[in-house]
């Protein structure tokens, strides 16, 4: 299956470079109109794909969770082991029927990947980065104690384009959407991790693919596939 089989929502990127010359402040306003504007499409599109949730679970009901803990990203595996993982989540992406729309590994998977998972497209990673910031600032009693390192300074880091999420986010993320975060993991002991909200009960299921620690992808039925649409353009809603 080809990756643009997916019906997806494309909208321009705003993650290029300010061109030579350009003014800072400019890039700054533009860059939080960016930000903005893609809240209030990420908002219509998150109702518009809701009803879609709940075809991958039904594919691992025979699978047992795996609590989950909140923790920091510590240790990242060589490429020997990084590379058995890999076959090992392939195999059972195959033997589940599940396809895995892969997202850019630029330090942002797994923002992108939720995005994928919430609005059809990767390219509101910035959004949910912001909102996940938001609630580990606006809810700190509930994540601090899962932070080996002063708080600020950790959501100030994970406020930076570009770093990597861990399972602190993911939490904060699963708090934040009101939504089942499921992964079906590389590691050989633990296939299936299950992230649930904390204080609410879940509107809807995200699937990803979680690569030992290094990656994260989207995942959908192979019999989700289909012939994409014409794609529509970021200011469709104006």
């Amino acid at each position: 299956m080809m990756r643009n089989e997916i019906p997806r929502f494309e909208p321009h990127s705003s993650d290029h470079p300010p061109s030579v010359g350009e003014c800072s402040s400019s890039t700054s306003l533009s860059s939080q109109q960016d930000v903005e504007d893609d809240g209030m499409i990420a908002a219509v599109l998150s109702e518009e794909y809701a009803k879609l949730d709940g075809s991958v679970g039904r594919r691992l009901t025979n699978l047992e969770p795996v609590p989950h803990v909140p923790r920091i990203n510590s240790f990242i595996p060589n490429i020997s082991d990084a590379s058995l993982d890999h076959q090992r989540l392939s195999q059972r992406l195959h033997v589940y029927g599940l396809y895995e729309v892969k997202v850019s590994g630029d330090g942002n998977c797994q923002f992108r990947a939720i995005s994928d998972q919430l609005y059809r497209s990767p390219e509101y990673h910035k959004h949910v980065r912001k909102e996940v910031v938001k609630q580990l600032k606006e809810c700190r009693s509930l994540y601090e104690g899962y932070v080996p390192m002063k708080y600020k300074k950790y959501y100030k880091k994970i406020s930076k384009t570009g770093e990597w999420g861990d399972h602190v986010t993911l939490q904060a993320a699963a708090d934040k959407f009101a939504a089942k975060i499921c992964l079906l993991t590389s590691f050989r002991d633990t296939c299936f991790i299950e992230i649930t909200p904390q204080h609410q009960a879940p509107q809807r299921e995200l699937w990803l693919s979680f690569w030992s620690e290094v990656h994260y992808n989207s995942l959908y039925e192979i019999r989700e596939v289909m012939v994409q649409p014409k794609p529509r353009k970021k200011h469709w809603l104006f």
